[in-house]
C-alpha cells in the first residue's frame, strides 16, 4: 500500500513540474532528506525517485519560459568555489575510485541546491521551501521523538536506512540542524491546533537530539538552544522553558545514558573518543603532506596504515572539520568555513532589511531560525563526519533564497514574472473600458 501510494504520488506531481520547475526543486529535496521510499517495503525501496524528479526538473527548466540565472550572492558564489575545490581534489585523490563515487553524489546535491536557488521566484516560493524542509525531518523528529518516550531512552534508535542519516549519531545531527526551523514553523501557525501540532514536533525533535546517545549532538542541542534564546522574542518564555524542561528531560534518562555523556569529560578514558583523536591526527598528517588533501574517501585503513599516528585503529573523521582538512587540506577547510560565515552575514542583511516591517515579519524570524540552524550544525558537526551532508546546503539556500526574492529581485507572489505585463496590460484596458461606459451612462447637465 505505501510503495502504490508514493508511486501515484511520483506520478501525480510531474505535471506540476512542467508548469513550475520549483515543484520538482522541492519534490527533490522531500525525497532527499526524508528518504520516504526507505518506509516502504516493495519495489519503491529501490525505486530512483531522485534521479528520475531531478531529470523532469531539468527537462522543465529547459522548456519553461522563466528566466534562467543563478544569483551570484556571496552564499552561492562561496558554494560553487567549494564544489570547484571538490572537484579539484577528486582529480588529484590519493584514492581515486572511491573518490569519484564521492563525487558524483555530492555533485547531484550541489546541482538540485543551484537549481533550488534559480527555480525560487517568490517569497511565497521561499515560505513552501522552509515548510518543505522543515516537515521532511520533522517527520523523522516526531518518529524518533515517540520511540525515544517508549524505549525508555533512545538507545537502538535509527533513521532511514542507506541515507546521510541511518545511525543514531547523524540522525541526531540533523534533528538538532532541523529544530529551529521547526520553531519557525510554529510562529507561523494560525490554527491554535496546528500551532499545538508544530509544537509538539518541537518538542518531540529536540527529545530526539538529546536521547539518541549521541554526546556531538547534546553539546549541539546546548549551543542551538543557546542562539535559539537569544534569537528568540520572547526570551523569557523561551528561557523558562528550557530551564524547566531540560533538567526534567535529563532526570528520566536511564543511567546508561547518563554514562555515556559523562564520557565527554573524562574522554581520555574512552577507546570511541581515543579512536577519533587518532583520526584527527591522521587528518593533519594528510593536509601537511598533501597541498590538495587526500581527496574523497581518504579515509580509509590503507591510508590509516600510512599516515595515521596507530595505523590499528581505524575510524572516520568523527568530525566536519578534520573531514574536510583530511580530503580538502587547509585551503579546502578554508573555503568551508567562509561558506558558513558569508551565510551568517546573508542572513544578517536579511534581518536588517526586515526590522521594522509587519509585512515581512516571517522572512525576519526564518533568517534567524536559519541562522541557529547553522550553529547547532556547526557544533554537533564538530564530532561527527556531515560535511557534505545536503540539509545545511538548504539551509544556506534559504537564506540565498530570501537575499534574492526580498533584496536582490523582489517578485509579485503567485504570478510568474512573464505573465505580468499581459495582465498588467489586461487590467489597464478594463479600467479604461469601465471608466468609458461610466462616463457614457452619466446624464449630461441641464438635460
Amino acid at each position: 500500500m505505501r510503495d502504490l501510494i508514493l508511486f501515484l504520488a511520483f506520478v501525480g506531481i510531474m505535471p506540476f513540474i512542467f508548469k513550475r520547475p520549483v515543484v520538482g526543486a522541492m519534490a527533490y529535496a522531500v525525497v532527499s532528506l526524508m528518504n520516504p521510499h526507505r518506509l516502504t517495503f516493495g519495489s519503491a525501496q529501490n525505486f530512483p525517485f531522485a534521479m528520475y524528479l531531478c531529470l523532469a526538473t531539468l527537462a522543465a527548466i529547459l522548456i519553461s519560459r522563466e528566466q534562467k540565472k543563478i544569483p551570484m550572492s556571496a552564499p552561492v558564489v562561496v558554494m560553487l568555489l567549494f564544489f570547484t575545490w571538490y572537484t579539484i581534489t577528486t582529480i588529484f585523490a590519493q584514492l581515486p575510485f572511491q573518490a569519484w563515487n564521492f563525487w558524483d553524489r555530492y555533485a547531484k546535491t550541489m546541482l538540485m541546491v543551484f537549481v533550488t536557488v534559480m527555480t525560487v521566484r517568490t517569497a511565497r516560493d521561499v515560505k513552501v521551501l522552509a515548510l518543505v524542509i522543515a516537515l521532511s525531518l520533522g517527520f523523522w523528529g516526531f518518529k524518533s521523538g515517540i520511540f525515544v518516550i517508549f524505549s525508555g531512552g533512545g538507545e537502538g534508535l535509527r533513521g532511514p536506512m542507506n541515507s546521510f542519516i541511518s545511525d543514531n549519531n547523524t540522525l541526531a545531527l540533523s534533528m538538532v540542524t532541523i529544530t529551529p526551523l521547526l520553531v519557525y514553523m510554529t510562529t507561523r501557525a494560525q490554527d491554535k491546533w496546528v500551532k499545538r501540532a508544530a509544537m509538539a514536533m518541537v518538542a518531540l525533535t529536540m527529545l530526539a537530539a538529546i536521547g539518541s546517545y549521541s554526546r556531538g549532538a547534546l553539546l549541539g542541542t546546548f549551543a542551538m538552544g543557546f542562539f535559539l534564546w537569544l534569537k528568540s522574542t520572547h526570551k523569557l518564555k523561551t528561557g523558562l522553558a528550557f530551564v524547566l524542561i531540560v533538567p526534567i528531560v535529563f532526570a528520566l534518562m536511564p543511567p546508561e545514558w547518563t554514562g555515556r555523556m559523562n564520557t565527554i569529560q573524562t574522554y581520555d578514558e574512552d577507546a570511541s573518543a581515543t579512536g577519533r583523536i587518532n583520526s584527527w591526527y591522521f587528518a593533519a598528517n594528510i593536509a601537511n603532506h598533501f597541498a590538495l588533501g587526500g581527496g574523497p574517501g581518504v579515509f580509509s585503513p590503507q591510508m590509516f596504515m600510512l599516515y595515521a599516528p596507530n595505523p590499528e585503529r581505524y575510524y572516520d573523521a568523527h568530525s566536519i572539520y578534520f573531514q574536510v582538512l583530511g580530503e580538502q587540506g587547509y585551503m579546502g577547510l578554508a573555503i568551508f568555513l567562509t561558506m558558513f560565515v558569508v551565510a551568517w552575514r546573508c542572513g544578517g542583511r536579511v534581518i536588517r532589511h526586515c526590522r521594522g516591517k509587519e509585512d515581512l515579519a516571517w522572512a525576519l524570524m526564518l533568517a534567524r531560525m536559519c541562522q541557529v540552524s547553522i550553529i547547532g550544525y556547526l557544533a554537533a558537526g564538530a564530532f561527527l563526519t556531515m560535511a557534505y551532508y545536503d540539509l545545511i546546503y538548504y539551509i544556506i539556500t534559504i537564506l540565498a533564497c530570501l537575499d534574492k526574492v526580498l533584496i536582490r529581485a523582489p517578485q509579485k507572489d503567485d504570478v510568474p514574472p512573464m505573465r505580468l505585463a499581459f495582465i498588467e496590460r489586461y487590467l489597464a484596458r478594463r479600467t479604461a473600458k469601465k471608466t468609458a461606459r461610466a462616463a457614457v451612462a452619466r446624464p449630461r447637465s441641464g438635460a
